[in-house]
């Protein structure tokens, strides 16, 4: 299983000169890859509760570095590690804007770019960015649509019920060929029957191992409902840790627990099958230095 790292983006971590070094350090230290996330407010009167720990929002969420931003940071400070995005809002901006930015992007990286995306739980950042909730599904089902066009097509031509192209030159395309990797987050059938009718894979969390491997087998058994190879499939677990001093208690752990402890959950997911799982401190962390130092223990621990 190969382990990543969420790249420094929020809170008192949002500061471009930190998320050159520390990008720079994570490759160092082995880190396979390097996530970021995607926030654009935090309500005073929330419509939704944050879904995790006690349904409050984290407060480092109020200071947001953009998503693509943050891992260009990362792409000009490393030579190898990948870069995903978990999860990407993908409908807050139209296809043809966000294709180019991702396909720029994956240039930039020379081809490291993963592109997971997911549709959010918050009804207020849909109000601000003047996009419907309601019809969230159908609008990422039309924007994957045209986002592949663009990124595959000599001449581009899309006319569906949300965005009209006319037959158009796009010639930006991603260096990967035919496109970077699409991964999809959601917990719902309908979210897990796309990934594996339409995906390259999951994007998840961390969880009961039953729940999660129940999900997973959705995705899968979706893939061969649609005539593709469900061993292609990738499932990646972003895990949110509060870190400890002493051992949490079992049922606790991985939303907090010891550095060993976390480790020990990692390894487990491992033995699940899970292909990848990164891990992001950032909510519960307000120290940079602390950062670093349960970067450095935790990698040294997962190679013993």
């Amino acid at each position: 299983m190969q382990i990543g790292f969420a790249v420094p983006q929020y809170g008192v971590f949002a500061d471009p000169d930190f998320i050159r070094r520390a990008s720079a350090d994570l490759e160092a230290m082995g880190y396979h890859s390097l996530w970021a996330g995607d926030r654009v407010l935090v309500p005073l009167e929330p419509s939704d509760r944050y879904p995790g720990g006690d349904g409050t929002i984290p407060p480092a969420f109020t200071r947001f570095f953009d998503p693509l931003a943050a891992l260009t940071l990362a792409a000009v400070s490393t030579r190898d590690v990948r870069l995903g995005t978990s999860a990407l809002n993908a409908l807050w901006q139209p296809p043809v804007v966000l294709a180019r930015a991702l396909a720029s992007l994956d240039l930039l990286s020379h081809g490291r770019l993963d592109v997971g995306i997911g549709l959010g739980w918050l009804r207020d950042e849909y109000t601000a960015t003047a996009v419907p909730w309601q019809g969230r599904g159908r609008r990422l089902e039309e924007t994957l649509d045209l986002m592949e066009r663009l990124w595959a097509d000599k001449v581009v031509e899309h006319e569906g019920p949300l965005w009209t192209v006319p037959p158009s030159h796009v010639d930006l395309k991603p260096f990967q060929h035919p496109r970077p990797p699409i991964l999809l987050a959601g917990f719902t059938p309908a979210a897990l029957e796309r990934v594996g009718r339409r995906a390259d894979g999951w994007l998840g969390a961390a969880m009961p191992p039953a729940y999660l491997t129940s999900l997973w087998e959705v995705a899968l058994r979706a893939a061969e409902r649609a005539g593709r190879d469900p061993s292609a499939l990738r499932l990646v677990v972003r895990v949110n840790p509060a870190i400890t001093d002493a051992p949490a208690p079992a049922d606790r752990v991985p939303r907090e627990g010891t550095v060993r402890q976390l480790a020990d959950y990692l390894l487990g997911l491992s033995e699940l099958g899970v292909h990848e799982a990164f891990v992001d401190v950032q909510p519960a962390e307000s120290s940079q230095a602390r950062f670093m130092e349960v970067a450095h223990e935790l990698i040294g621990l997962m190679r013993r």
